[in-house]
């Protein structure tokens, strides 16, 4: 079964990768299915493929492990995948998550010109190409609304894409995922779970407003027994707290009130708020609250503020030592390993700016912290 999701993988790798000449080399040494098949050897010039060009790694396992993935879509309407979503869905069973968390933004909705058909067949495409497959693998899956997914944002009071909303709580609700719910009141837009001793609260932000009737929702599931008794919370959401990619930095592409809703996470000790929208990956945080921008598995990543470096398509997987604290910030320790797709490389978070600075706040980079 491992060999048959890394030649699947490999296979939606190479296609993305033919055009820039590296397809060849991992076919080639792929030759045999003993080999790996995510391996680059150095090309007939001498010149060699980065080392993290390998097959993904295991990392050293923390108590809980999470795979991230997000914004998986494509242009409106579309009720396909770019290969790089095949490339992760066939790889995220080899390492065994405890759950799959999607940043929001699972189909291509958001256009109120589409048919109603129109949008079921992208619930049936996602059904097929990413539910399905992570359900069938034994895999939990948690997610959030994205504004393409069935945005919450209103014109005089009435949601201006209630189509899309309805057709989304009818699919999730078909489903019934197997979470250990807390509170479900309001699935699949918002609502809590507790696993493997991790509260995860996930909220409706699929536009800039949570509006208060959420946010006292909010208050109330993160000061419960259940929340504070974890040994972590984490909270989801689409939009981020603060921007941090090019041409997100404009209001109503990140949260409103974005200050106090840092305040209220910190209330009552979140660890970290994961989110998506950005189409860049950046482990940040902001004072007492780590923020993870989990990047774009679909089209369009996009340009981290303030670097010249070229976007690139993400992964993360994260894991959690519930026993362990971070000496310097009394959090509970985490790391990430986050692969850029196709190539399947590591990225180097020293790589990333050390700060992300917008007119609506600054993001300073996570102090990564090693693996065991």
């Amino acid at each position: 079964m491992v060999q048959t999701r890394q030649l699947i993988a490999m296979g939606a790798a190479i296609a993305v990768l033919g055009g820039l000449g590296l397809g060849q080399r991992w076919l080639g040494h792929a030759s045999s299915v003993g080999e790996s098949p995510l391996f680059a050897p150095a090309d007939p010039s001498g010149s060699q493929v980065p080392s993290s060009a390998v097959e993904p790694a295991d990392p050293a396992r923390g108590d809980v492990r999470i795979v991230v993935i997000s914004d998986l879509n494509s242009a409106y309407g579309s009720t396909s995948y770019e290969p790089e979503v095949a490339q992760a869905i066939a790889l995220i069973p080899d390492w065994n998550p405890d759950l799959v968390l999607a940043g929001g933004d699972m189909i291509a909705g958001q256009k109120r010109e589409l048919s109603n058909g129109q949008v079921q067949a992208m619930w049936n495409s996602f059904e097929r190409e990413i539910r399905q497959p992570l359900e069938e693998a034994g895999l939990p899956f948690g997610f959030t609304i994205g504004n393409h997914d069935g945005s919450g944002a209103k014109r005089q009071g009435r949601f201006w894409f209630e189509r899309d909303r309805a057709l989304a709580s009818d699919y999730w609700n078909g489903i019934n995922p197997d979470l250990p719910f807390v509170d479900r009141a309001q699935f699949p837009f918002y609502y809590s779970f507790l696993q493997d001793e991790v509260f995860y609260l996930v909220w409706d932000a699929s536009t800039a407003e949570l509006g208060d009737q959420q946010l006292a929702w909010v208050e109330s599931q993160l000061s419960s027994e259940v929340a504070q008794e974890a040994k972590a919370r984490l909270v989801i959401g689409h939009l981020p707290l603060y921007p941090v990619a090019v041409r997100r930095d404009r209001p109503g592409e990140f949260l409103n009130d974005a200050d106090q809703l840092q305040q209220l996470l910190e209330k009552y000790d979140v660890h970290t708020y994961i989110s998506g929208h950005n189409h860049a990956y950046y482990p940040g945080e902001t004072g007492q609250l780590d923020l993870l921008y989990s990047g774009a598995l679909g089209g369009g990543p996009r340009q981290l503020l303030g670097s010249e470096a070229e976007p690139f398509k993400t992964l993360t997987v994260v894991d959690l030592f519930l026993e362990e604290q971070a000496s310097s910030t009394g959090k509970v320790r985490k790391v990430y390993q986050t692969y850029r797709l196709p190539e399947m490389t590591l990225v180097d978070a020293g790589t990333l700016p050390g700060q992300i600075v917008s007119e609506y706040g600054t993001v300073q980079r996570q102090t990564q912290q090693p693996g065991l």
